[in-house]
């Protein structure tokens, strides 16, 4: 037997092949681009999703072990708006999660006491709600033929299997849901102009969602019958690939954004410190996280500017810990999430004297950066979370 993962990112797709201990076999990546047509939006074309999967099962298929595939588990970027009409015809490009075209519809919800009271968030402009509002409001003839509103990764789970099917992890980013009750609010429904048969069935994301179309497990040369499950959001795969999953685990993940997750025995929202509290991919079980949107990116930057590599910036600092400098730095590069929720709000150093030199300021961007993601934790124990257990992941933990 054997089993496949699919990790759908936002440049590219990841497909694992495992035994069924879960030891890896084989992997596969294919990248594809994503348009920009405005400034601030960010769209992908699913066809290439689909080019994307087809290719990376091509050069899996060459494994002996793939002809016995039994399983397969989708992961994905969250919020994207693939709009589907009633023949299940793509009506426009998806709309990412970094498209914050819809930011005056996200405030517009936002401001309905309903909105956070059974999301269990602020309605940010990356979701996937606003979107359907901006859609409304400037490409009304797109909006009348929706028929299905799937999230990327369901929108994997829909080329698998044939049928609209989601989970609740993914599910949670929408601002339709709700968080608590895990299912549809007819309320947040209605506050965006929306309908629940426009909704994929739910279904928790470790259990089957529906089997592999009988197509795609024959032209694949499968030798017997293949389930794909419920799947997951990026961030709650992540939790359940370290085993983040009970009170008191948590996991740093280190990337050109910064995550502190914590899973969570239950529901605790706390929108007000912009923490995002979504529904875990197993059964009765949520998570929080606090999100800074600068962090690998802060050392990234100075490195550019600099003329360095970041190796060789931090290198400089040797490995003794050192209390704060002088110079502080603020992570702000392209405005923060949590807790400050400030789209406009940027970076600065202050504290430079005329002695300040490269390494005073890596130094800083380092403590800043530390400093901000300390933010995250600090909202996260205001919420109850306890963080008894962290594992550092992403490229900059290297």
């Amino acid at each position: 037997m054997a089993y496949l993962g699919i990790d759908l990112g936002t440049s590219g797709l990841r497909a694992l092949l495992t035994d069924a201990e879960g030891a890896p076999l084989a992997s596969a990546e294919r990248h594809y681009e994503v348009a920009h047509p405005h400034s601030g939006w960010s769209e992908q074309d699913p066809a290439d999703w689909i080019a994307a999967l087809e290719g990376a099962v091509a050069e899996l298929s060459h494994h002996p072990a793939f002809p016995g595939l039994r399983g397969i588990g989708v992961a994905g970027h969250m919020h994207g708006a693939t709009l589907l009409d009633a023949q299940n015809r793509v009506l426009r490009p998806c709309i990412l999660w970094n498209d914050t075209r819809s930011h005056a519809e996200a405030a517009r919800l936002d401001a309905m006491p309903e909105a956070r009271a059974l999301s269990g968030n602020i309605v940010f402009p990356g979701f996937t709600a606003p979107k359907l509002e901006w859609v409304r409001a400037h490409e009304p003839e797109t909006f009348a033929q929706v028929a299905k509103v799937l999230l990327p990764a369901a929108y994997l789970n829909f080329h698998l299997t044939g049928e609209h099917v989601a989970d609740m992890s993914d599910s949670a980013g929408t601002s339709w849901l709700d968080t608590g009750a895990r299912d549809w609010s007819d309320t947040l429904l209605d506050a965006g102009h929306m309908r629940r048969d426009q909704m994929p069935r739910l279904v928790e994301g470790c259990a089957p969602a529906a089997p592999l179309r009988r197509e795609l497990a024959r032209a694949w040369g499968l030798a017997g019958g293949c389930v794909v499950a419920g799947g997951a959001g990026d961030n709650a795969a992540a939790a359940c690939g370290t085993g983040v999953l009970h009170e008191g685990e948590g996991f740093v993940s280190l990337g050109t954004s910064g995550v502190l997750l914590a899973a969570r025995g239950g529901y605790a929202p706390d929108p007000g410190s912009a923490l995002h509290t979504f529904c875990h991919a197993i059964p009765d079980q949520w998570y929080q996280m606090g999100v800074m949107l600068s962090c690998t990116d802060s050392l990234n930057w100075l490195a550019r500017i600099s003329g360095k590599h970041p190796s060789e910036l931090t290198a400089a600092l040797g490995e003794e810990l050192r209390a704060p400098g002088r110079v502080r730095f603020l992570p702000y590069l392209s405005g923060e999430r949590t807790p400050h929720n400030d789209a406009a709000i940027r970076g600065a150093f202050t504290g430079i004297g005329a002695e300040t030199g490269l390494e005073e300021l890596t130094r800083a961007v380092l403590e800043g950066v530390a400093f901000g993601l300390r933010d995250s934790a600090e909202a996260l124990r205001g919420a109850g979370a306890r963080l008894d257990r962290l594992l550092a992941i992403g490229g900059g933990t290297g």
